[in-house]
């Protein structure tokens, strides 16, 4: 049976969800929830479609969103096939853990043409879609560096507080035509980029448990899906009074 935050879509039927980066990590998990609850989901990443198992009634694209051309296309396939998005949910990221010193030109642009490009050009592309069919809610995944410093992250820190000043930017341009953007600041998440991105050695199943009793309030580092979880929440008519929100989802590190 449809979860409780399952709505109708713009055309009627049950809701489009486009999810970048829903291969992996937080996006595979809101790939998984979001299909669960009876959306059609559509993923848009660099993994080869043809590699992924998807959900039923899921099906995916291969899409650079450092490209803004084939953003604009992906989105224009969607709607063509389905008649409307109504959810994106920006999921593609990348992370570089160095200071500023140890940062190259090279990683510095990474850090902005995934995380801050990629975000832009399919929030531009959903949102001239939602404008035309009525509305939607769109979810940018920043991350709780995006609202304080983090020491050894300098790119990645810059990168995700764009996010937040574009995800409340946005917001307040398209409010009026139905659209909702906010967006999710997480703490530490068990994901393939917590375990290996920029560090010389994988972290182990006992190093990830170590660092969460050490450093967390809540003594432990989050799952996946308990972000998605917040995702689909702020996706859903139960949030019907929400834009422009920057949501920590960081079991208090940010409080203090």
């Amino acid at each position: 049976m449809p979860s409780s935050l399952t709505a109708a879509g713009q055309n009627g039927s049950r809701r489009v969800v486009v999810v970048a980066g829903g291969a992996s990590g937080i996006g595979a998990a809101c790939t998984a929830r979001f299909a669960a609850a009876g959306n059609r989901v559509v993923v848009v990443d660099v993994a080869d479609p043809s590699s992924l198992s998807l959900p039923a009634d899921a099906s995916a694209l291969h899409v650079d969103v450092r490209d803004s051309g084939a953003c604009d296309a992906a989105i224009h396939s969607v709607v063509a096939e389905h008649g409307s998005v109504d959810v994106l949910v920006n999921a593609a990221g990348v992370i570089t853990r160095a200071t500023a010193l140890d940062t190259t030109d090279e990683e510095w642009h990474r850090q902005f043409a995934v995380n801050v490009d990629g975000t832009f050009f399919l929030s531009r592309a959903v949102t001239r879609a939602m404008v035309a069919s009525g509305g939607g809610a769109i979810v940018n995944i920043a991350s709780m560096w995006g609202t304080v410093g983090g020491a050894g992250h300098a790119a990645y820190c810059a990168a995700k507080g764009a996010v937040v000043q574009l995800t409340r930017a946005m917001a307040l341009d398209h409010a009026r035509a139905g659209v909702r953007i906010n967006a999710v600041c997480p703490g530490e998440v068990d994901t393939p980029m917590l375990r290996a991105g920029g560090r010389a050695a994988a972290l182990s199943d006992a190093e990830i448990s170590a660092l969460g009793v050490s450093s967390i309030p809540l003594g432990r580092v989050a799952s996946p899906d308990e972000i998605a979880s917040v995702i689909e929440f702020l996706a859903s008519p139960a949030a019907s009074y929400m834009t422009g929100a920057i949501v920590a989802v960081d079991a208090g590190c940010t409080a203090a």
